[in-house]
């Protein structure tokens, strides 16, 4: 039998309606029960024993269980056990008439009841106790609800977690590539490069930096300079505060600084050696201004030359006659002027005119430099200038009688310097690599710093008139210049001068 019965509660589980069933095999104690239920706001139901609420319970949902302790068959406490394996849910009530503390005990071990009500019962105290029995199957029904959820929301959180631990995992990765790709890009830059801070601390530089500055790549985070430099390389804090940019020369080079702003008092400084390109340059100036002087001094010479053997023909006529010896000294005289004004017009000729292909060949410098000293042989005889010769082996190709004119030339100047009196060094032998050089040293004053950059110019000269003309260095770096080679001075720390030429050597064949 079954019946609905509504009424007002002030539980959890107002707006839920529950099931309540009654197992118990007195028809009297099950109507007696479902009269007082009416006042709870449940669904009743009802069966005699074990077995028939056991069907009830397969078909029927239900929130709670009122069972008798003695039945027939099955008693309360094996019931409520069976109950608790199969619906672990629904709330347990045992109804008992006796104080039985081993009962008692067995319901609570096997069947782990919710409440006892003992027979005869008070009607306030059974219906607050079915009430709280719903209530509580509600309460773990909605645990249970929100553990599931969070057992949801944990895997979901999970999951979650583990994309978050991947896409970490990729981003360092490109993290990490990206670091290696910067650093072997900022490695790869073959002009040192270096990240300072306050100007002369170090934060991160190239492997280009560290050879500059003779450290090892390791050593470079927190390496401050010492008296203005890392090694080889100048410390920017005294060259960059008016312009972002400058060329610095330091110890024989020359460095082209920029700085880039980094952050705070940081700096990104990038040094290019501009030692080279600033020679190449100074060169590619100087031929192109000795080509324009060629040109005008060819020009030159050979409207002056016409005249000139014009003028020493007609003295060399005159002399020839009877004149008075005033007169043949004045003829003497033109002849002698005219004759060094050919020279000069020989020179300038010279210097004008490139070889042509024909008169190049093998060219031995050892020979080359003999010569050149055999022609010179008058001006050395007195005694008082010593010429030491270091030839070594040295071959090149090119036109034999301009190399030896350019080391006529070099002597010549040595001889002068030393104003006939003192020690002369000729050298030929290996250079560079695939090169060969001539040089020339005096232990003579050197060169002045305030004529350096000119002592290579035509028409410059720093010897009284009638010495020199101001070409003979010229011709020589015309020279140097056609056969593929350059020519540059030094100050010996000694005293004197050093002129080389350095020229390509001979192609094995």
């Amino acid at each position: 039998m079954e019946a609905k019965v509504r009424t007002s509660s002030k539980s959890v589980a107002l707006a839920r309606e529950a099931s309540v069933l009654v197992v118990d095999d007195d028809e009297h104690v099950r109507r007696s029960l479902r009269r007082v239920l009416r006042r709870a706001s449940c669904t009743f139901l009802e069966a005699p024993e074990a077995a028939t609420a056991l069907e009830i319970l397969a078909r029927e949902p239900v929130n709670v269980v009122v069972s008798d302790y003695r039945m027939p068959g099955m008693d309360g406490v094996e019931f409520l056990r069976v109950v608790k394996e199969r619906y672990p849910a629904i709330q347990r009530v045992l109804l008992t008439g006796q104080a039985d503390t081993a009962a008692i005990e067995e319901a609570v071990n096997r069947s782990e009841i919710f409440r006892f009500i003992w027979k005869p019962w008070d009607e306030s105290h059974l219906l607050l106790t079915v009430q709280d029995a719903i209530d509580q199957f509600w309460t773990m029904e909605e645990n249970q609800r929100l553990q599931a959820m969070l057992t949801a929301r944990q895997a979901e959180l999970e999951r979650l977690n583990r994309d978050l631990d991947a896409k970490l995992e990729a981003r360092t990765e490109a993290l990490r590539l990206a670091a290696q790709e910067w650093r072997t890009c900022f490695d790869a830059i073959a002009d040192p490069l270096a990240i300072i801070r306050g100007g002369c601390e170090v934060v991160r530089a190239n492997s280009g930096f560290a050879r500059q500055a003779g450290v090892a790549v390791g050593e470079l985070p927190g390496l401050r300079c010492t008296g203005h430099a890392f090694g080889q390389l100048p410390c920017p804090r005294p060259y960059l505060g008016e312009s972002p940019e400058r060329v610095v020369t330091f110890r024989n080079r020359v460095w082209l600084m920029r700085a880039f702003p980094f952050g705070g008092d940081a700096l990104v400084v990038v040094y290019k050696d501009v030692t080279q390109e600033r020679e190449v340059t100074r060169r590619l100036f100087q031929a192109e201004k000795m080509s324009a002087l060629g040109q005008l001094a060819g020009g030159v010479a050979h409207e002056i030359n016409n005249p000139l053997g014009g003028i020493l023909a007609f003295a060399q006529i005159m002399a020839q006659d009877e004149r008075s010896p005033d007169d043949q000294e004045s003829l003497r005289l033109i002849s002698d002027a005219a004759m060094r004004a050919k020279r000069i017009v020989d020179s300038l000729l010279r210097f004008s005119r490139a070889p042509k292909e024909h008169e190049r060949g093998p060219v031995d410098l050892p020979r080359v430099v003999e010569e050149a000293l055999l022609i010179l042989q008058p001006n050395l005889r007195d005694g008082k200038v010593t010429v030491v010769r270091e030839l070594d082996p040295a071959r090149t190709t090119g036109n034999a009688n301009q190399l030896q004119q350019v080391a006529v030339n070099l002597i010549v100047n040595a001889t002068q310097a030393v104003q006939g009196k003192g020690r002369i060094v000729v050298h030929t032998g290996p250079g560079a690599p695939g090169r060969v050089v001539i040089s020339v040293a005096d232990d003579g004053p050197g060169i002045a710093a305030g004529i350096t950059e000119r002592i290579f110019e035509p028409f410059f000269t720093t010897k009284p008139e009638g010495q020199g003309t101001g070409l003979g260095l010229s011709i020589c770096y015309r020279i140097a210049e056609e056969h593929g080679g350059s020519i540059r001075f030094e100050n010996l720390r000694e005293g004197g001068a050093r002129f080389v030429v350095e020229l390509p050597a001979e192609q094995a064949t």
